[in-house]
C-alpha cells in the first residue's frame, strides 16, 4: 500500500479485522438480550436471567471495545477495567434475584429455558468462534474473548438446569445453576480485572 510502512499496514488491517469481528459480535448479543430476557420473565428462571445478562453486558462490552480499537494500551486497559466491573455487576443482579426467588419460589417452565439456553448456545457459539482469532492481539480483545468464552458455559449450565427442573418437578436446580453461573463471573471479573491493572501499572496510566 503506498505511503505505509509494512508494519502500519499491518496493525491498520489488524485493526479493521477487529472492528468488523465486533460489529458483528455486538449485533448478535443484543439481538439475543432482547429475546433470552423476554424468555427469562415468561419462564420465571434465574438462571435463564443470567443468560439474558450476559448478552446485555457482552453487547456493552463489545461496544466499548469497537470503540478502544487503535486507542493505546492504557485506554484500552480502562475499558477493560470497565468491562470487569460491568461482569460483576451482572453477578450481583444474578444474586439479588436467586435472593428473591428463595423468598418467593417459583417453578420456572422448563421447556422455555431449555429450548432458549439452546437458542443463545448457537449465537454465543458464532460469537465465539468469530473472536478466536482475536483472543490474543491485546488486552482489549482478550478481555472481550474472556466474556464470551463465558457465555458458552453460561448456556450449556442453562439447559442443564432445564432438564434438573424437569426430572425433579422443582425450582432448586434453577437457583442451583444460577448460584454456580454467579461464582463464574466473579471469577471472570476477577481475571479481567486483574488484567486490566496490570496493564495500567505497565504503562504507567
Amino acid at each position: 500500500m503506498a505511503g505505509c510502512c509494512s508494519d502500519g499496514c499491518h496493525l491498520e488491517a489488524l485493526q479493521q479485522r477487529q472492528r468488523g469481528t465486533l460489529r458483528l459480535v455486538f449485533a448478535v448479543n443484543a439481538v439475543m438480550f432482547v429475546v433470552v430476557a423476554g424468555a427469562a420473565i415468561y419462564a420465571r428462571s434465574s438462571a435463564l436471567l443470567t443468560d439474558s445478562l450476559d448478552n446485555l453486558g457482552d453487547a456493552f462490552t463489545y461496544a466499548l471495545s469497537l470503540w478502544a480499537v487503535g486507542q493505546g494500551q492504557g485506554t484500552k486497559a480502562k475499558v477493560a477495567l470497565f468491562k470487569g466491573g460491568l461482569i460483576l455487576l451482572a453477578a450481583l443482579v444474578v444474586s439479588a434475584q436467586i435472593v428473591y426467588k428463595l423468598l418467593v419460589p417459583t417453578t420456572p417452565l422448563f421447556e422455555v429455558m431449555g429450548a432458549f439456553s439452546l437458542v443463545a448456545l448457537a449465537a454465543n457459539t458464532l460469537c465465539l468462534a468469530l473472536l478466536w482469532r482475536h483472543r490474543a492481539d491485546d488486552i482489549n480483545m482478550s478481555s472481550v474473548w474472556e466474556c464470551s468464552r463465558n457465555d458458552i458455559a453460561t448456556n450449556l449450565s442453562v439447559f442443564l438446569a432445564a432438564g434438573a427442573v424437569w426430572f425433579f418437578d422443582a425450582s432448586w436446580p434453577d437457583l442451583l445453576v444460577a448460584a454456580v453461573l454467579v461464582l463464574i463471573l466473579g471469577r471472570s471479573s476477577l481475571r479481567v480485572l486483574g488484567a486490566a491493572l496490570a496493564t495500567l501499572r505497565t504503562s504507567g496510566a
